[in-house]
């Protein structure tokens, strides 16, 4: 299973992108100790080249790194015709006890990498580096986070078998299934279409006011998770109905395949882009008070929660056209 092309590459990236964190988070770790902008010494100055060279190939690598939780979902997809029972990525990733904790985990760090992106942007805005100690002590966790993905990358691929009976995604994605996916399918689709709209706009609330009156970040923030975590459930629970037109088909995988025209690929990027963007403005929030950031960080908490909202309601806008435009109807 790992002379699989797309898993070779999966393999190759990840074992790459692990590599140049820990090579990054090793001068890291002098810069936590050893940083200080006010000296003029050599190893102050070796250490400012390094920084700005390190931190600019971070910025592509874990750029990849984000790009690479579509990868792992497009190689679950287009190796399920391997496995007896697999329709699509839900059978692969079900094959082994390793499939759904590596999407969790590649899911959670993609958010990660997009948030340390963030800061590595704000921080590159001050001349003097303000934000330089945070975000290294972050991209120390990022690395532990990234060895512990690829461990568990190598371990998910090197443990498929083909000759594996695997459970398809109608039983994964069904009421009388146990778990909170049984729960979510059998869901009314009327109530779950009530409480997604109902969430979208207190989030959209939050939104407003944080950006007009500069306050209330911590909560838009919250409220960003949130609105990711319901939208995925929102997805799982009545959106994935209309776009395959099956009153009980609930696959939150199927969405991704050429049949539906990969539309699952835009839906997943535009929910990821938009929690990447409303976390990061919140979490800004606490370096407003460093001095030459007083009027770099306002500016971006507006343009990154303007970011959010316009993400999200893209998504919210695609479903409705969607339900609007089918001639399917619960």
């Amino acid at each position: 299973m790992i002379q699989h092309p797309a898993v070779m590459s999966l393999l190759l990236s990840s074992f790459m992108i692990t590599a140049m964190s820990l090579y990054a988070s090793y001068y890291g770790l002098k810069i936590i100790l050893k940083w200080d902008m006010g000296s003029g010494s050599e190893l102050q100055l070796g250490l400012e080249r390094r920084t700005y060279l390190i931190s600019t190939i971070l910025g592509y690598t874990l750029f990849f790194q984000i790009l690479s939780f579509f990868l792992l979902i497009y190689t679950a997809d287009s190796i399920h015709n391997l496995f007896t029972g697999a329709m699509c990525a839900a059978g692969s990733l079900g094959a082994n006890v390793y499939g759904y904790p590596l999407l969790t985990l590649k899911l959670s760090n993609a958010v990660f990498c997009g948030v340390w992106l963030t800061f590595n942007h704000i921080d590159n805005k001050g001349y003097d580096y303000p934000l330089i100690k945070w975000k290294y002590r972050l991209l120390l966790l990022l690395a532990v986070l990234l060895t512990a993905e690829t461990v568990l990358q190598f371990s998910y691929f090197a443990n498929l078998k083909a000759d594996l009976i695997t459970s398809c995604c109608g039983s994964l994605f069904s009421p009388e299934k146990r778990g909170i996916a049984g729960e979510l399918a059998g869901l009314p689709a009327q109530t779950a279409m009530i409480l997604y709209a109902a969430f979208f706009g207190a989030y959209l609330v939050c939104g407003l006011l944080a950006v007009i009156k500069g306050r209330g970040w911590y909560l838009f923030a919250t409220g960003t998770a949130g609105q990711f975590l319901i939208s995925i459930a929102a997805l799982i629970s009545f959106i994935s109905l209309y776009f395959y037109e099956l009153p009980t088909h609930h696959c939150p995988f199927c969405i991704l395949q050429k049949e539906y025209g990969y539309i699952g690929y835009l839906l997943y990027g535009l929910l990821i882009g938009g929690v990447i963007s409303g976390v990061a403005a919140g979490a800004a929030e606490k370096f407003k008070s460093i001095g030459t950031l007083a009027g770099i960080i306002p500016q971006f908490q507006r343009r990154a929660a303007g970011t959010s909202v316009i993400l999200n309601s893209l998504f919210a806008m695609i479903v409705l056209i969607r339900i609007f435009t089918t001639t399917f109807r619960l």
